[in-house]
């Protein structure tokens, strides 16, 4: 028997979501063509739009329909580095984002971006004080809304606030807090100036149970951004190329069911994830809870096994049907320790000790169950497979 507690890494396709998906897909057409065909696709492409939109809290011009979080991610950072305000050339980044920002800031660096690192705490939470000062005359800044790793929820509000006083454009990466935070683009943007405070936010379908190859950009109807892709005006010029309809009303039925359900879905992840933390911390005394206790995401436990070696906790786990990860997805098989832990202010080894256990929707108490029947065991085998700070 399986038991998943990885919905982090990407969650269950919803039944509403694959139904419309099937449904759209039927549908024939362009929705770029101006014949009937081309039409009927357009109309639901739109309607999806507007169902997202009203979810997200913007207006449905402002989203722009992507492949996943890290083309949004991309083409946010890329398209607000190449529309930037001349002479400016600083990209505030907190230390410990996801790789998708990460790496898209390292290659704006060829093109003469100048990173201004912002620490976090011994949580993981961005210093919203050293984010504040560290905006002035920035080219463009970019945070997590929840860390994708800790689980520490930020404080979105307050560098939403920073960035539009400092008239900065501020990209947010929400792909770990769908559908865990509830979210209002407009909310956030509040009467931030034309092209200043939140202009963009990223969100990823497959975390919120809509097909793998579908997310969004939410775009401010102000934002200065230079598209990625190019061949065609799709999407208000922002990303070329044919839209998918049926990813499109896949989302947008994922986004509405996932609201719908957010409050109680969250307190009922909630207690499974604090049984998992009580059980754990009783099997084994020295495991340490990471991330902030109480600001974090419901179905997140990140919790650090002292002395063991992480690939060695997953490869146990796995063998008795139990599916956790180390860190994000995108570096799973990397064997590299957590730059996110390192962030924390933990040393190397902490950092290749630590596990992510994430529940989701189709989370029961015996997937909890089946961690703490081995969760003793595999860390004792673990912490005595060698030492954890070996490459």
């Amino acid at each position: 028997m399986r038991f998943y507690l990885d919905h982090a890494a990407t969650s269950p396709l919803r039944p509403e979501a694959r139904d419309a998906w099937l449904t759209a897909g039927q549908v024939l057409g362009n929705a770029s063509s101006t014949h009937g065909a081309g039409q009927d696709a357009r109309r639901v492409l739109e309607e999806s739009r507007e169902r997202a939109a009203a979810v997200l809290g913007c207006d449905p011009i402002e989203v722009v329909f992507t492949s996943g979080g890290t083309e949004s991610i991309n083409t946010a950072l890329n398209g607000l580095w190449r529309s930037r305000v001349h002479g400016t050339d600083a990209v505030v980044l907190p230390d410990a984002e996801h790789h998708a920002t990460m790496d898209t800031v390292a290659a704006l660096t060829v093109e003469g971006a100048v990173v201004r690192a912002v620490r976090v705490d011994a949580h993981a939470r961005i210093d919203a004080q050293a984010f504040r000062a560290a905006l002035e005359g920035a080219a463009l800044a970019t945070a997590l809304v929840a860390n994708n790793e800790s689980g520490t929820i930020n404080d979105a509000p307050e560098l939403a606030r920073a960035a539009a006083e400092r008239t900065v454009p501020l990209h947010l990466d929400a792909v770990a807090a769908w559908p865990h935070v509830r979210l209002s683009f407009r909310e956030l943007r509040g009467d931030a100036p034309a092209g200043a405070g939140l202009v963009a936010m990223s969100i990823a379908g497959h975390k919120l149970g809509a097909p793998v190859g579908t997310g969004a950009l939410v775009v401010a109807r102000s934002a200065r951004l230079t598209p990625l892709l190019h061949g065609g005006s799709q999407q208000r010029g922002l990303r070329a190329g044919t839209q998918d309809v049926a990813g499109a009303a896949a989302l947008a039925a994922a986004l509405e069911v996932s609201a719908a359900e957010l409050v109680a879905e969250s307190a009922r992840l909630c207690a499974l994830r604090d049984r998992l933390i009580d059980g754990i911390r009783h099997a084994v005394p020295r495991a340490v809870l990471l991330g902030d206790p109480v600001d974090r995401l419901p179905g997140n436990a990140h919790v650090l096994f002292p002395g063991a070696v992480g690939e060695s906790l997953l490869f146990l786990l796995d063998q008795a049907g139990i599916a956790a990860s180390t860190g994000s997805a995108c570096q799973a098989g990397v064997a590299e320790p957590s730059h996110v832990v390192v962030a924390m202010g933990r040393g190397e080894q902490d950092a290749r000790s630590a596990l992510r256990f994430t529940l989701g929707r189709t989370s029961t108490d015996a997937d909890v169950d089946a961690v703490l029947d081995v969760i003793a065991e595999v860390y004792a085998r673990a912490s005595g497979a060698g030492a954890a700070s070996r490459s």
